[in-house]
């Protein structure tokens, strides 16, 4: 079988004539055609057969070709479609363009131009579906990477990491001399390593904005943070650095995903300590910035180099120094941030002076305010 012969055409037209010729014109090509003398048909013949392009005449009695392009985008984006117009409705062809129409063919039309036309919107319609199927590739190649990981990988490396702590307890450490102590317990942070970045790799593949705003609720955002805060506060005294939530009261609610929203938080404050100084601090304080609410964690930390600072949410990307060396990390953290808050619809920036600090912006949007309605009071 041709590939013409896979690609199946409407034709609707309220003039026998031109379904007729159209009809026999594409047929010589190969083509399946089906024809509709009006728009109410023509639909159920798309919702039916499914073609791959349809023709449509704009002036049709009933339903009219612009409402016939408006449903069938609703039916199949994908399909193509393609205006029959008389030369005196120019302007409403490209009109109908806008509603989507792939190009017009004006009467009177050649069997070359229709030829030509048809040929030209059905390797676009072969290109959306090479493109449809990709898409279904890619995400079915997503799943099975994540489940390869899951069970291949992350299993694994929890069972080698249960036998390197029983190894390590205290009940059978006198057992080891001080040097196997030593390189198991580098294995062990080797392990952890791993483990963070299978654990990171799996939750930035399953972070998708149309799963995420499923959970999306109003809510006030300081219990989320003073959470956070507390959480880091070990970390932050074994740090020695001050960590500091400003006074909040008064900020209107947000619209967004706790749970994910409570990761970008933790990461970003964490991220504060770990690259700070003995004796410095982190602040997270909250304001409004039109209809977002910004939060600002800023620290006294090491800072950005400035040439790191486009690439700083870059997957895997790691700014490299003395200090950073010291901490385990997969360069994943703030990338899985920027995806949190991209799919919020909202904004993360960072302002950086190397030596002095950093401060890290999260933008989420506000809550919407829904008015209340006052209950009248009935006269007695």
């Amino acid at each position: 079988m041709s590939i013409k012969e896979k690609f199946k055409i409407l034709i609707i037209d309220d003039e026998a004539s031109i379904r007729d010729s159209c009809s026999q014109v594409l047929s010589k090509e190969g083509y399946v055609t089906d024809t509709a003398e009006d728009g109410s048909i023509g639909l159920k013949k798309v919702k039916e057969t499914k073609p791959d392009l349809v023709m449509v005449d704009l002036k049709m009695p009933g339903i009219s070709g612009m409402e016939v392009l408006e449903s069938l985008r609703e039916i199949d984006p994908d399909i193509v479609s393609i205006v029959i117009t008389g030369y005196a409705t120019i302007e409403s062809a490209v009109e109908a363009m806008k509603l989507g129409a792939y190009d017009y063919v004006p009467k009177p039309f050649t069997p070359d131009e229709l030829r030509l036309i048809t040929r030209r919107g059905l390797e676009k319609r072969r290109l959306l579906l090479e493109t449809a199927t990709l898409r279904l590739e890619k995400k079915q190649m997503e799943e099975n990477f994540i489940s390869l990981v899951t069970h291949e990988l992350r299993s694994p490396l929890i069972a080698v990491k249960q036998y390197f702590d029983v190894i390590l307890d205290q009940e059978i450490s006198g057992k080891l001399k001080n040097k196997q102590k030593e390189m198991l317990g580098r294995a062990s942070e080797r392990i952890d390593g791993l483990m963070k970045l299978v654990n990171d790799w799996l939750q930035m593949m399953g972070i998708k904005e149309n799963e995420i705003d499923k959970r999306f609720q109003d809510f006030n955002l300081k219990p989320l943070l003073e959470e956070a805060v507390e959480l880091l506060q070990p970390l932050a005294d074994k740090s020695e650095v001050a960590l500091q939530l400003k006074p909040m009261d008064g900020i209107p609610r947000v619209y967004g995903d706790k749970i994910t929203l409570t990761h970008v938080f933790i990461n970003i404050i964490s991220n504060g300590i770990k690259y700070n100084r003995k004796g410095g601090k982190v602040t997270v304080s909250v304001r409004e910035e039109g209809g977002f609410l910004a939060v600002d964690v800023a620290d006294t930390g090491i800072g950005i180099p400035e040439e790191s600072l486009p690439l700083i949410f870059d997957q895997f990307y790691r700014v490299r120094g003395k200090v950073t060396r010291k901490h385990i990390g997969t360069g994943l953290g703030l990338s899985i941030a920027r995806r949190i808050v991209e799919a919020h619809k909202g904004q993360i920036t960072v302002q950086s002076t190397l030596g002095k600090g950093s401060t890290f912006t999260v933008l989420l949007p506000r809550a919407p305010q829904h008015k209340k309605q006052k209950k009248s009071k009935k006269s007695p």
